[in-house]
């Protein structure tokens, strides 16, 4: 079993960041049979689909691989590395976009949302980001690929490019990955509106938990977070109606590896003039420690280098011979 999945390099990491899809690479990297087995890159290939200043890309490649070791990527039982120190990548997405057809990617339903109205004015690198998302699989023979229900229909195409490539040449180079929808990750809620997802693109700041909060900031935004006068119920589901109470339940759930139920039935009767304390007590305590290694990174900015040219390194060794294969298999020279 390989597994391979990425992430966009963003600006600061918040909570729902953490407790979505970073704790659960975190608990994959451990069960994963060997480092070779578990790979991780940070996406600045497809963040350029969309003009990024230079300087604040790689400021944000930087700050999201700081944050991922932060929050427990070890380096030695994973490949982390970014999309730009691996040429294979965008190699290998043009020799599958010669695979690929237009109407495999017209059907994307992301691509409809991210284009929007003016589907005509975005860039070719948006329409085609999916088929550079195969190649990033396809390249390291993954098996499984981590992803939520609405990333379903990128692997189904992964797959398809994978078999036809395969089928057109008479080979049997690219394994045809799965997706490993796993276990539900928390579903964290802003602050200030249970109704919408916590969100760094939030003008407010007290909608968030930053991962590089302090703790007195922390335990301000959670006292002044928003909720009602009502006390918790002793039944999760009797919080359906109240959406920043159950924002909070959730968020407690999720940093103690517990049920919501369980979380309402300790603190039934009681209002969050006593929940929120438990909460900003038992949040500090869990970002504390990542707070700290962002700082130590922050310091020493060479050691992160390091960790990101040896994952690149052994990506690239990885990759080749994948690479390789599909030159061979075109009747190519390389």
């Amino acid at each position: 079993m390989r597994v391979v999945s990425g992430i966009q390099p963003t600006g600061n990491l918040h909570l729902g960041n953490y407790l979505g899809a970073i704790r659960r690479w975190v608990k994959m990297q451990h069960e994963a049979q060997g480092r070779d087995n578990f790979l991780i890159f940070l996406a600045d290939l497809h963040a350029i689909t969309v003009y990024k200043d230079p300087a604040e890309l790689r400021a944000n490649v930087n700050g999201m691989a700081a944050a991922l070791i932060a929050c427990g990527i070890d380096p030695a039982r994973t490949v982390l590395f970014n999309h730009a120190r691996v040429p294979a990548h965008p190699e290998m997405a043009w020799i599958l976009g010669c695979t690929a057809r237009i109407g495999w990617l017209n059907r994307m339903t992301q691509f409809k949302e991210k284009s929007g109205k003016d589907r005509e004015g975005v860039s070719v690198g948006l329409f085609a980001y999916p088929v550079l998302q195969a190649a990033d699989v396809l390249l390291y023979q993954a098996t499984h690929v981590p992803v939520g229900e609405d990333q379903k229909q990128h692997v189904e195409l992964m797959r398809d490019i994978a078999t036809k490539f395969n089928t057109d040449y008479g080979v049997d180079l690219f394994t045809i990955p799965e997706p490993h929808i796993g276990e539900s990750a928390a579903r964290i809620m802003s602050l200030r509106d249970g109704t919408a997802k916590m969100s760094k693109s939030d003008p407010s700041d007290m909608s968030r938990i930053n991962l590089s909060d302090d703790d007195d900031l922390i335990a301000q935004k959670i006292r002044k977070a928003k909720t009602d006068a009502d006390p918790l119920p002793d039944q999760f589901e009797a919080l359906a109606a109240r959406p920043e109470a159950r924002n909070l339940v959730s968020i407690y759930a999720a940093l103690t590896d517990r049920t919501p139920q369980s979380v309402v039935e300790e603190f039934a009767g009681k209002g969050f003039g006593a929940f929120k304390p438990a909460l900003a007590e038992l949040m500090i305590e869990t970002l504390a420690p990542i707070r700290s290694r962002l700082e130590q990174f922050a310091a020493d900015p060479g050691m992160l280098e390091k960790y990101l040219v040896d994952g690149s390194q052994r990506a690239a060794e990885l990759a080749s011979p994948t690479l390789e294969g599909a030159y061979r298999a075109l009747g190519l020279p390389r």
